[in-house]
């Protein structure tokens, strides 16, 4: 089955940022640390050959000596491949997750391993996908609204439900402890995961959407939540900010360009 952009923009990052670290791979390699075929490996490496960012021979790749600089917007996919990798690391096995609409959020199941794990979504960005074995998704129906479904009837699934461990995406994270989301009926579908949520909550969101102050000024909702959140973000996060949440009890983990491939 054909995987979405966003999924196919994050495999290709982590495949440059592969040879990068390496300087030089083998075609058959970069099949099995992906998990890919080695016709869908040749069609990535032509992809980042024709932007100059590697030099290919035959079986394998390099990296370029002088790679064009990466831009803003690569580097912002970049972390968000990062952040959904380390994401994947606190699932245990036999885990119930929720998933909000977020992308980033569902890019993480791509880096689950071999694990019996059960998603309940509303993120129709899961549909057309293909995840690792032992992944089974659950969707939880609803009126679509661009990528995400919404509406009463999700709610009513989802207050029959329960999760071990949630993890969602937002528009914004506040030094004060509030998060902020662009579409308002995605408030109570998140209140209600969280509600049904009984051990631990992530919350992911690259630099970008991580801020100091508050969001009042902003459109649609903020919240704050009582329970303790854990906030994944990246090393260029704001640093105020991350020390004022840390501050308010938020454990906050920050990815960073340097990780190592697990």
């Amino acid at each position: 089955m054909k995987r979405d952009r966003s999924s196919v923009d994050r495999r290709r990052a982590e495949i440059l940022k592969m040879i990068r670290e390496r300087e030089e791979v083998k075609v058959e390699q970069l099949a099995k640390e992906f998990g890919l075929s080695l016709m869908t490996v040749r069609r990535d490496l032509q992809y980042l050959e024709d932007r100059q960012l590697i030099s290919r021979f035959h079986g394998g790749a390099t990296a370029n000596l002088t790679p064009r600089p990466v831009t803003e917007e690569e580097e912002v996919q970049l972390y968000r491949s990062l952040i959904g990798r380390f994401a994947a690391t606190k699932v245990s096995d036999g885990d119930t997750l929720f998933i909000n609409g977020s992308r980033t959020a569902l890019g993480m199941l791509d880096y689950l391993k071999y694990q019996s794990v059960h998603i309940i979504t509303n993120n129709a960005w899961a549909v057309g996908q293909t995840y690792p074995r032992g992944v089974s998704v659950t969707l939880t129906g609803g009126d679509l609204r661009n990528h995400i479904l919404v509406g009463d009837y999700v709610m009513r699934n989802l207050l029959t439900l329960s999760a071990d461990k949630t993890f969602i995406g937002c528009a914004g994270v506040y030094s004060n402890g509030e998060f902020r989301y662009d579409i308002p009926t995605e408030i109570g579908i998140n209140e209600a995961m969280i509600s049904r949520t009984t051990k631990e909550l992530y919350i992911l969101a690259d630099h970008t959407k991580v801020h100091s102050g508050s969001a009042h000024e902003n459109l649609y909702g903020s919240c704050t939540y009582e329970r303790p959140w854990t906030l994944i973000t990246d090393e260029k996060a704001d640093a105020r900010a991350v020390e004022h949440l840390r501050m308010l009890g938020m454990r906050v983990y920050q990815v960073s360009m340097d990780d190592p491939m697990p």
